[in-house]
């Protein structure tokens, strides 16, 4: 893929991207998500967790912090400096502590323990935008109204010449135009096991990636 992406119209961007996630099913037939947790609850908590931290930390965090708080109640009436000191290796954990104890008395509230189904409803929840949405509804209800775009897949619609979009948002948008819905869920993760495996944001040799003939160079 040589041509710049604004080049390149939707029909022939929907066959690239077609052939992309043929050839990555074939490399990672079991990708899926890599976070640890045991319940709807502990999910959001953990993509929450997820910000700007690596899944791998994460789950070292969650082994414990599930084990100290294992209901949502305990969370509700969590205190914020001790939450803080449980889940400050995952970086900014004073915003992420003030959002996920404010997301466990809306779920408990507002949504009576449950977490929501549709869309609309879990944007409500603090510390929630589109990706942790996307990741929590189609992994904890099977619900795909969206693609997530987690730092994989933002680099790599790039890498790909999909788009030149930088923010999340738009590259969703862009993502659900071109990709069949049936491939929305697993998208991210397939890009997510290619990025960690192959084409890491760190230099490398091009010539070895599997897919390096799929890639756009300026």
């Amino acid at each position: 893929m040589k041509r710049h992406p604004t080049q390149i119209n939707v029909t022939v961007l929907r066959r690239h991207v077609r052939g992309i996630l043929q050839k990555l099913k074939k490399l990672f037939p079991e990708a899926s998500m890599f976070l640890r947790y045991s319940n709807d609850w502990e999910l959001l908590v953990a993509v929450e967790l997820s910000a700007q931290c690596t899944d791998k930390k994460v789950n070292e965090i969650t082994e414990a912090l599930f084990k100290k708080y294992p209901t949502l109640d305990d969370y509700v009436h969590a205190k914020s400096e001790e939450f803080e000191h449980d889940i400050f290796q995952s970086g900014f954990y004073r915003n992420k502590t003030k959002n996920i104890l404010a997301a466990a008395k809306m779920v408990k509230y507002t949504f009576h323990g449950k977490i929501p189904k549709t869309m609309e409803e879990i944007l409500l929840i603090p510390g929630v935008a589109r990706k942790t949405a996307n990741v929590v509804l189609g992994n904890a209800h099977g619900v795909v109204e969206g693609i997530a775009v987690d730092t994989h897949v933002k680099r790599l619609v790039k890498v790909f010449g999909l788009t030149e979009e930088t923010d999340p948002v738009r590259i969703e948008r862009i993502l659900m135009e071109i990709t069949p819905k049936k491939d929305w869920f697993q998208l991210t993760y397939l890009f997510i096991e290619y990025g960690r495996t192959y084409c890491t944001a760190r230099g490398h040799d091009k010539t070895k990636c599997p897919l390096g003939h799929y890639q756009w160079e300026k």
